[in-house]
């Protein structure tokens, strides 16, 4: 009995010894610092900025708004989205 005790504890020595050993052979590459660089083509991409809608209503119970931006695209379509939503007439 005394001799099988003696034969478990000696392979679970050996297997912890060859686990240190080998999980320090195997060290994780050095990670390279990160490089910072200017790409022209990053540079060059400006972000969208948003519309600005300022939405009155009259005495009268009558809308109207000032918008204003960089895209007039998105000008047009905003406007059109807002008389559809408050059903002014077109012919403003």
């Amino acid at each position: 009995m005394r001799l099988i005790a003696l034969y478990i504890s000696l392979v679970l020595l050996v297997l912890s010894l060859s686990y240190v050993v080998f999980a320090q052979d195997k060290k994780p590459a050095p990670v390279q610092g990160f490089q910072f660089g200017k790409d022209p083509q990053v540079q060059q991409v400006k972000p969208k900025r948003p519309l600005r809608i300022k939405v009155h209503r009259t005495a009268k119970g009558e809308y109207t708004w000032d918008i204003t931006g960089d895209n007039i695209d998105d000008i047009v379509r905003a406007d059109s989205r807002l008389r559809k939503l408050l059903k002014v007439d077109q012919e403003k």
